[in-house]
């Protein structure tokens, strides 16, 4: 099923910039795609498989949920919305599709209203989402119609919703069902990467940053968002354990001590675009993700994590290679 739906992917890549790496990035994927382990991706893909045909879809732009509508004759809605909820649970949204509106545990609008306030310009550029989970940011930055647009999302759940959306979307952009580390070295063909998300999961964060700058064309754009904590060009966070019930966070830099880090890199233009506490209005247990969420996971007063760290803060940074 990934090989088919990436078959007029590799195509379209004739003509951009990426079209040298074509072939290499192609056997990458084709070997990930091999080593795919089913697991419930065959129930995943059974609700995919029973969203209905629909010959004319419309896109409605800017509103918070990622829109698409048809007329109410050309599809059994009840249907839709059962496939989308055999796609539970939906992490970043909120969705919209026909009448099934999919209000997911994250308001990835709050956030993208944040970074819209100094998007780098996407249109006719090329543009990778790093980590993109199910898409919401893609289908976003889509609006702006850039000339590629790339995902890499090795969460098997998140590549098929995203399908699930682009079936009717069809913004032409694609997931592949990678990690970052296994894009191919030294590209150098993205205007403009974002990141977000993925920079605490990472045990070496320089590393992380040194490669996002090895994606990006010479005086392209790296969006750049993160937890953090206050605090002075030597302040950084390592818990000893979970944060807030996540594993696998590593560090959480002061802003001054992640500009810092960005700087010794040789990024450019550093600009600081936003602070936010993430609050249990923005990420929050849903019907459509039915699992605890952040609430569970700060203390009675939400001045704590229950571990007894400070609570989520997310930055962004824009900058330039």
């Amino acid at each position: 099923m990934f090989t088919q739906r990436l078959a007029q992917f590799w195509p379209a890549l004739s003509g951009t910039a990426i079209e040298s790496h074509r072939e290499q990035l192609k056997q990458i994927t084709d070997s990930v795609i091999k080593q795919i382990n089913q697991g419930d991706l065959d129930r995943w893909l059974a609700a995919y498989n029973q969203l209905p045909e629909v010959a004319s879809t419309k896109v409605i732009k800017d509103q918070a949920a990622v829109t698409v509508e048809w007329s109410a004759q050309a599809a059994d809605a009840a249907a839709v919305e059962s496939s989308m909820r055999g796609l539970h649970p939906w992490r970043k949204g909120p969705f919209k599709v026909a009448d099934t509106y999919i209000d997911a545990e994250w308001r990835s609008d709050f956030k993208w209203q944040r970074l819209s306030e100094a998007l780098p310009d996407l249109k006719n550029r090329t543009v990778l989402d790093v980590g993109c989970g199910n898409g919401y940011y893609m289908f976003r930055m889509a609006e702006y119609s850039p000339r590629l647009l790339v995902g890499v999302e090795p969460g098997l759940l998140q590549n098929v919703q995203f399908w699930a959306v682009e079936k009717y979307a069809r913004t032409q952009s694609a997931v592949l069902p990678l990690k970052v580390q296994d894009m191919p070295a030294d590209m150098a063909c993205f205007d403009v990467v974002f990141s977000m998300g993925i920079l605490y999961h990472r045990k070496s964060p320089m590393g992380h940053l040194e490669q996002l700058k090895s994606l990006l064309s010479k005086g392209g754009t790296l969006v750049l968002e993160t937890l953090v904590v206050d605090g002075d060009d030597k302040t950084c966070l390592v818990p000893s354990g979970r944060y807030a019930q996540m594993r696998n966070v590593w560090f959480l830099p002061s802003v001054p001590m992640l500009s810092g880090w960005l700087k010794k890199l040789g990024y450019k233009n550093i600009q600081v675009i936003d602070e936010s506490l993430t609050t249990v209005e923005e990420q929050r247990s849903t019907q459509w993700m039915q699992f605890h969420s952040l609430s569970e996971f700060l203390s009675a007063d939400q001045q704590q994590t229950i571990e007894g760290y400070s609570p989520p803060k997310r930055a962004i940074i824009s900058c330039q290679k």
